[in-house]
């Protein structure tokens, strides 16, 4: 017996109009209103979602994240005094 992948029913309310431009939209392209509707929310769904948790730097501001890395500053006092409060607390 075949297996059909998983869907679900999405469902949405919207002026004439712009249901008038995703239909002529998808007709340009070929392609139903369903793909071209689910194809166009899934684009902007990845790119939100990357937009949230990738982060991006300059060639400059990766050169210092390095830097700091590989050779990090000292430590200061207030590290020096929560790095003995955490010892203090975990007994470690």
């Amino acid at each position: 017996m075949a297996q059909t992948p998983d869907t679900a029913r999405l469902e949405a309310r919207l002026p004439a109009d712009i249901h008038a431009m995703l239909k002529r939209a998808a007709e340009i392209e070929g392609r139903t209103l369903t793909d071209f509707v689910v194809s166009s929310a899934r684009e902007a769904a990845c790119r939100t979602i990357e937009e949230a948790e990738v982060f991006r730097l300059s060639a400059e501001d990766q050169r210092q994240f390095a830097e700091a890395l590989l050779q990090p500053p000292a430590p200061n006092a207030a590290l020096r005094r929560a790095v003995q409060r955490r010892r203090e607390l975990f007994g470690v």
